[in-house]
Formats: structure tokens, sequence, C-alpha cells
């Protein structure tokens, strides 16, 4: 009897899917919901597993090929399974011993067991020791051949002075001088030789094609909706996060032991914005039609590079949390975007975005909206800048903060503000304590 494998429900407002690979060949053994094809959808992977035990039958569509919800995958067949444990039971029967060959062979052993057991331990081990000396003497002998070579090598003081300055091995360097002295023509030619072509294009040629996944086209998508839609802006401050470092070293093996989590940046950015989406409505709103939809409630995405691409899961209910719930919930997200297991629940329902391109390395960017919401703050690399504190020029570690805004529904006034919030209580971390 067979059993037909089709696609499943994908999740709100997604009907199609494109089959990325089959996990098991067909005539395969598989178990009841064992994964057997993985669909990729605009905006996760889907595993789609056995409905029974049995042997997967005839595959419909092929990997690469677009299907709609509902669609027949294939087949699983449980007829085999019974002839294959029958077929088992006969191919393993073996007949009985007879009992009179049981005698015979202790005889036998008894008569040549003595002469066979003496003499070839005695020959064979005195060749082995031999075998196992002569290599040792002949890598020695080598070892203080190049040794001498090495200290035999001669350098002139002015390339000996540019070896020092390019940090190049002499030892690699053959000497054209008089009696292979090394001359500065010699590490200059070094210098002057063309470097080999790239691992890549020597694999793949100039240029390589390659299609792009269904997230990928999605992004592209959504990102230039972003741009053709909305009016979109970007505010810049600068934050010293001189405080919140030093909070940070001075209670992280506390936070650790206690919450068996690591006390992260990301949470104290996070209750910083909440204050300011409590103060700013508007940032934490979205426009649908000829209206306006405020959010009482605080969903923060959080952006995660993965190897497919960008993905944002969504922190829930943010205000509700305390930090350890914050980085421990980043943790988890984290982990599961960069392991392919995410799922559509987990990426739907954010009211603002938050993107750290710091950890990367950037100095500044201009973060783009993720539809619908209307503002992304983005975050940058900490970098010791001079500052001018209380009359004085003093070295703070400084982070650079951009909000992108659709200008459509936020101002000017009301992004800067938002942004000096954030500052204040990074800068003054007790602040989130006190919600103020």
């Amino acid at each position: 009897m067979a059993e037909k494998i089709t696609v499943p429900t994908l999740g709100e407002s997604v009907t199609e899917a494109t089959v990325s690979k089959w996990l098991k060949s067909k005539g395969e053994k598989v178990s009841a919901d064992e994964p057997l094809v993985e669909l990729e959808t605009d905006k996760v992977n889907v595993e789609v597993p056995s409905p029974i035990s049995g042997v997967l039958g005839n595959i419909t569509v092929k990997e690469g090929e677009t299907v709609n919800v509902g669609s027949l995958l294939g087949t699983v067949d449980n007829s085999n399974v019974s002839n294959e444990s029958s077929d088992s039971e006969v191919n393993n029967y073996s007949p009985p011993k007879k009992e009179k060959s049981k005698v015979q062979p202790k005889i036998f052993e008894e008569k040549f067991k003595k002469p066979e057991k003496i003499k070839p331990k005695e020959i064979e081990e005195p060749t082995l020791k031999l075998e196992e000396e002569e290599p040792l003497i002949l890598e020695q002998v080598h070892e203080e051949k190049k040794e001498k070579q090495k200290i035999e090598k001669q350098i002139s003081p002015a390339a000996r002075k540019l070896a020092n300055e390019t940090k190049i091995d002499i030892n690699n360097v053959e000497g054209s001088g008089k009696n292979g002295v090394i001359l500065k023509e010699d590490i200059m030619s070094l210098m002057g030789s063309k470097p080999s072509p790239s691992e890549r294009k020597i694999k793949h040629g100039p240029e390589e094609r390659v299609k792009m996944t269904r997230l990928r086209l999605t992004i592209a998508k959504r990102l230039k909706e972003a741009q053709e839609n909305a009016a979109m802006l970007t505010t810049f401050n600068e934050v010293d996060m001189s405080e919140v470092m030093s909070m940070r070293s001075q209670y992280k093996e506390e936070f650790q032991n206690k919450y068996k989590v690591k006390l992260g940046f990301m949470s104290f950015f996070v209750k910083a914005c909440v204050i300011g989406l409590k103060n700013y409505p508007a940032i934490n709103a979205e426009i649908q039609g000829e209206e306006i939809v405020y959010k009482n409630y605080y969903n923060i995405s959080i952006a995660v590079g993965t190897e497919k691409g960008l993905v944002v899961p969504v922190l829930r209910e943010t205000d509700e949390m305390s930090f350890a719930d914050i980085e421990k919930n980043i943790g988890e997200l984290g982990q599961k975007a960069r392991d392919g297991k995410i799922t559509i629940e987990d990426l739907q329902g954010g009211t603002f975005t938050i993107t750290n391109g710091g950890i990367y390395g950037s100095m500044l960017s201009t973060p783009i909206l993720n539809p619908p919401q209307s503002a992304v703050l983005g975050m940058h690399n900490i970098i010791q800048r001079p500052v001018v504190v209380d009359g004085n020029v003093e070295v703070r570690p400084i982070m650079y903060l951009a909000l992108s805004y659709d200008h459509r529904i936020i101002d000017g006034k009301e992004a800067v503000s938002f942004l000096k919030i954030v500052k204040e209580s990074l800068e003054q971390p007790k602040r989130l304590f006190l919600n103020i």
C-alpha cells in the first residue's frame, strides 16, 4: 500500500516552495516521521517527513522545481517491508552441524599445534628492530645537513635590511652573488614576481553563475519595495559606551554564573529602544492603506546573517523581558537561524528592527527598512576616539548609531528625539532600570 507525500501548509501568505533537496533516494528504506525532502520557501526551509515506515517509491517532483501547497511530491510504499523480512529469514537459515565433525578437529589440532608456534617469532623480531632504526639515522643526517646549509647562507647588509623590512625568509632565497651570497637584487626580484591567480578563478574560471535562492530573491524584492514605497530618511548620532562597558565587565561573571548566559550589548540596546518607542509611538507604528496603526506592544526584530542570507527573527513582548531573558532568546534564535531551523512564526510580527553591522567591523551605514515596519536602528563598531569631556580631550569608546525611518509618518523631530533617548539611556545605564 502506498502513501502520498504532499506539500504541507507553509505558513501565512506562503503558497509555494521550491524542492531544495531530496534527503532519501528511490527504493531506500524510511521510517515514519523521518525527513524525506527539504522545501525552500521565501522565508525558511521546511522538511517534509515520511507519513509511514516503508520504502520511498516514486519521486514526482525533481530538485529545483516549484510546487504549491498540497501538491504531490512522491509516494512511500510499505508493501515491501514484510516481504523483505521474510526473505531475510530464508537467507539467514543455516543447516545444523553434524556431530561427527566435532571430534576429528581436536585430534588434528593436538598433532600439529606445537610445531607451528615456536620459531617464527624468534626470527622476525631482530629484523623489525633493524628496519625501525635505519630511517631514524637517515633523518638525523638530513636535518644536520639542512642546518649546515642554513648557517652557511650569507647575505649582504643591504639585502638583510630589505628582507627585515619586507619580512621575507632568506632561507627561501637563492643568492646570485659570489659563493652564493644573497644580494639586494635577489630580494628585489622576489618582490617583483607575479602573484598566482586566485583559487576561485582557477577552480571556476573568470566568471561563475549561480541561481539565486528563494530567500535571497525575497530579500532583494522586499528591500527594493522598501526603497520605492517608503520616504526613507536616515539620521545619525554617537554614543559613549564607557558606562555600559564598565557595567558589563564588572558584572558579566556574576551574570553568567546566575543565568547561564553571557551579558552582551544587545540587551542594553533592546531596553533602550523600548524606552524610546514608548515615548515616540510613531516609530513603532506602520501604514495600512490610509491609516496609521500604532502598536502598543514591542516586538523587536534582530537581524542575523546566515550562509543563505539575512533573516530577522523576532523577540516578542520585550518590554516584559529581563536582561537575561533577552540574551537567552537572542542566543536561541540566532543559533536556530544559523542551523537553518528557524520557523515562519519566528520571523513574523516584528514592530521595530535592530541590526548590528559592527560585528563585521562596519563604522557607519544607512540601514534599509524592514517592511511593513517604519524604522530600523543600525549599530556599528566601537572605536576608541578623541572626544571633549568637560573641556578636556579624552579617548572614549564611541559607537555611531543610525536610524532609518519612513518620513511619511515619522517626522525628523521624533526620529532625532528617539535617538537622543537611546543615547542617554546607554550613556547612563541606570536609567534602564528606572524606566526613564
